[in-house]
């Protein structure tokens, strides 16, 4: 089934630290475009855009206020009328972020849903009323938040509760209201005929909910994720979606699912014959380390690597033939690849080893930016200096019990303004990213790990991205991306995963 997405190479761009046109320390829509020529001479074919709406930023755009502008501080819809032409002319597509789980409080719905009980609003979102427990008042359940906390909070004006499994400031829509639904299809529509080729569908998994149960768990709030993840009639509403919208254009669909989804659930999402999404983002290889555990002394980060293969050998072999899949290390949501699995005193060679594993491998490449020249995670030495809500959240929590020290050492190594740092330009200051203050810290290491000193380098990891984005596109294009792939070595921790193609693959020495 030959599709124009599944030979593209994928980028995605985080726009608020990209490239900064105006030099008011944010990145923009005309930084992007200032760019479009690097990212054609990489060999990218398609770029995603991290969420660029109206947006109060309490979660960096994805807490959206107006589905039909530009958040003010990257451009205007003129700006991306003009990014989506130039892309376009170099033979760019362009993947939007579409946020369906959640706008933020600000949002107009939201303002009117919360007026009244009887408001023609209230059921865009999820409300309910909260429990009384020995006459003292609760949350309608115990489910926790992604971000720390209740996944519940009460408005004081109807003194009902609204659902929001993310930031306080992100009321959850409500999937089964037939007036949002028809509102929401309608501002999808827009985008299409705007002239986007697809979307990046966030927090795709939990756009349903299940009953109003308390959780078992001894904690206050219970991380129990399978009431409001991966659940049937998620798969329903994306049915909706192709049905009323994107069937009626030539749209590409990647969907983020997290972590946990097994293969049968991956492929009621991406299966060829159901009408769903074309692609997933699953999360299990990206945390195939111990990150989590960093705030202890005694701690020393290792790889479990026989759990990273069995990750990749359980798509790759489970999904051929039957639906096409998505090839990423990281997004805005995770560490560096190069902090998580490769190792800075061998740069150079770990961003190649790190870059050959997944890009010979069969589906659709997502390089995020920075990668492809081996961005490392932040260097922060404060919390001040951390913007993410859900890791300040998070390491208010953490200081309860552990020690500053600790705390910190944590966020250096797992939370998600690791990969939000500003692009590394070259080696001025602020990393050519921007001539004012950046809205977040530049790494230092920025004086030599950068995007100019690698393009002089024709043994850097820039130019051997080059080069298998290359391959990827030459006469090994059939065996590459629509081979057989066969893990090797399965119960070898030292060895690194290979592919054996249907047709044997000898390359020429000097191709890579």
């Amino acid at each position: 089934m030959s599709k124009w997405y599944k030979e593209a190479i994928g980028y995605q761009i985080y726009p608020r630290s990209f490239n900064d046109s105006n030099n008011d320390g944010i990145g923009d829509l005309v930084g992007i475009i200032e760019k479009l020529d690097y990212l054609l001479d990489l060999g990218i074919t398609m770029i995603w855009l991290g969420p660029i709406y109206k947006s109060p930023m309490d979660d960096n755009g994805y807490d959206v206020s107006d589905y039909y502008s530009i958040a003010p501080e990257y451009g205007t819809i003129d700006d991306c009328k003009n990014l989506i032409n130039e892309a376009h002319k170099r033979g760019i597509k362009v993947v939007m972020d579409l946020v369906l789980n959640h706008t933020s409080d600000e949002h107009p719905w939201f303002i009117e849903s919360r007026k009244s009980l009887d408001n023609e609003y209230r059921d865009y979102y999820i409300w309910a009323k909260g429990k009384n427990i020995n006459g003292i008042e609760k949350e309608p359940t115990n489910w926790a938040s992604f971000f720390g906390g209740s996944a519940w909070k009460k408005d004081e004006i109807t003194k009902e509760y609204f659902m929001k499994i993310f930031s306080d400031k992100m009321p959850d829509l409500n999937w089964k209201s037939k007036a949002m639904k028809k509102d929401m299809f309608k501002m999808v529509e827009f985008w299409c005929d705007l002239g986007v080729d697809g979307y990046r569908v966030d927090a795709v998994a939990h756009l349903d909910r299940a009953e109003f149960i308390d959780s078992v768990g001894e904690e206050k709030y219970v991380q129990d994720w399978s009431k409001i993840s991966n659940l049937p009639k998620v798969f329903d509403y994306l049915e909706e979606i192709n049905n009323e919208v994107l069937n009626n254009y030539d749209m590409f669909s990647v969907g983020e699912v997290g972590g946990g989804a097994n293969l049968d659930s991956v492929l009621d999402y991406v299966a060829y014959e159901n009408n769903r999404l074309d692609m997933v983002f699953t999360f299990d290889h990206n945390w195939r380390n111990n990150g989590f555990d960093s705030c202890i002394d005694e701690f020393i980060q290792e790889v479990d690597l026989l759990s990273l293969k069995n990750d990749f050998a359980r798509f790759q072999t489970g999904l051929y033939n039957k639906s096409w899949h998505a090839l990423y290390w990281l997004n805005h949501d995770h560490p560096r690849v190069m902090s998580q699995y490769g190792n800075i005193e061998h740069h150079n060679l770990s961003g190649k080893m790190l870059a050959t594993v997944l890009y010979f491998m069969w589906g659709t490449p997502l390089i995020y930016n920075g990668e492809e020249i081996g961005m490392t995670n932040g260097d922060f030495s404060d919390i001040s200096e951390v913007r993410d809500i859900s890791s300040i959240n998070n390491y208010n929590e953490v200081i309860k019990t552990h020690t500053v020290k600790q705390a910190m050492t944590n966020i250096r190594i797992s939370a998600r303004d690791n990969s939000r740092t500003p692009m590394q330009w070259n080696s001025s200051m602020n990393g050519g990213f921007s001539e004012s203050e950046p809205w977040i810290r530049v790494n230092e290491n920025h004086k030599w790990l950068n995007v100019e000193h690698q393009l002089n380098d024709s043994n850097s990891i820039l130019n051997f991205y080059k080069n298998i984005i290359r391959i990827r596109k030459s006469e090994y294009k059939e065996i590459i991306l629509y081979g057989e792939f066969e893990l090797t070595y399965k119960e070898n921790k030292r060895k690194n995963i290979l592919i054996k193609l249907k047709t044997h693959l000898f390359l020429p020495k000097d191709t890579i």
